[in-house]
């Protein structure tokens, strides 16, 4: 079984990088929203902040670590959050490029999807007439034949390039082989306990979100890695919810955000990130649980401290 734990890590995703400006008005993406959107799910309930940029201009995803330092100095001075800096980026960019914020500002932890795979996005297209900017179009109907790309190779790559820096990764699984992965870069050594293990289900290309999807990566993870890791879920889109409900009775983490979902509810945008956590710490706490600070978490996680990043 999972690591025994006391509290609940809600952890919440800001922005991403699926999502385009034409989906929703209340998508962080100029500096000061994204630094907002996590200051305010941090003072929700969030105890882990999970971040992407985006170019001001336009809104399309990008790596550049200058455009995180546009936010994070601001994030770190308002709140005792724990920062999470993505490694995933966008199905567009190269390893490398998707290695550079987590390799040179050094976050307490990073995320780090374990494998490459279809990503489709196609499907959102006929939901809108029109876009904003010209950028999103193409990067939607293109997902059709785009892989997402992390080979075994580019996941050591990216695990060796910040051993130095003492991250530890949220280890994104979309399905039960990349839960093998996980176990095998454990074996190696390149991973250490205790893993935190973030299961995704229902984006295209990943593991579906039926409860008993749910129900055969927490049996999978639980027999893989024993009591030497701690789960959490997301569920994406209407899923969101359902996913975070099943997982905290099942006595998981649960991750919420506008990366993830743009609803708070059927046909409700979410006006803000802190809506989200908001909401999905009321389940949790109406079943009875306790949500967990970002001191707890770090905790938990054995996390190295806010004071030991580079920004």
């Amino acid at each position: 079984m999972a690591a025994a734990q006391g509290k609940v890590i809600i952890t919440c995703a800001i922005t991403g990088s699926i999502h385009t400006p034409t989906m929703s008005p209340y998508l962080p993406v100029t500096p000061d929203e994204i630094a907002d959107g996590a200051i305010g799910a941090a003072q929700a309930g969030a105890a882990i902040v999970h971040l992407h940029a985006r170019d001001p201009a336009d809104g399309r995803p990008t790596q550049d670590p200058q455009a995180f330092m546009r936010f994070l100095p601001k994030i770190k001075a308002a709140s005792d959050v724990v920062i999470n800096l993505t490694t995933g980026g966008a199905p567009t960019m190269s390893p490398e490029e998707r290695l550079q914020p987590a390799l040179q500002l050094k976050p307490e932890v990073a995320s780090l999807n374990m494998g490459s795979m279809n990503f489709g996005l196609y499907e959102m297209l006929g939901r809108y007439k029109e876009f904003k900017y010209d950028w999103e179009q193409p990067y939607l109907a293109g997902s059709d034949e785009r892989i997402f790309k992390n080979t075994f190779r580019d996941i050591a790559y990216i695990l060796e390039s910040c051993a130095s820096n003492d991250t530890r990764f949220e280890i994104e699984c979309y399905d039960i082989g990349h839960l093998y992965t996980a176990a095998h870069f454990l074996d190696r050594g390149l991973l250490k306990p205790p893993l935190f293990i973030q299961s995704v289900f229902g984006l295209r290309g990943g593991i579906g979100p039926h409860p008993e999807d749910v129900l055969h990566m927490r049996r999978t993870a639980d027999r893989l890695f024993g009591d030497a890791y701690l789960w959490s879920v997301l569920g994406a889109g209407r899923n969101q919810m359902f996913i975070a409900a099943q997982s905290a009775v099942m006595g998981g983490n649960v991750r919420v955000g506008l990366e993830d979902s743009l609803w708070l509810g059927r046909g409700t945008l979410a006006k803000s990130n802190a809506e989200q956590v908001t909401k999905v710490r009321r389940i949790l706490e109406e079943i009875g649980l306790q949500v967990a600070t970002p001191d707890e978490a770090r905790k938990m996680l054995k996390l190295k401290g806010g004071n030991k990043v580079a920004f």
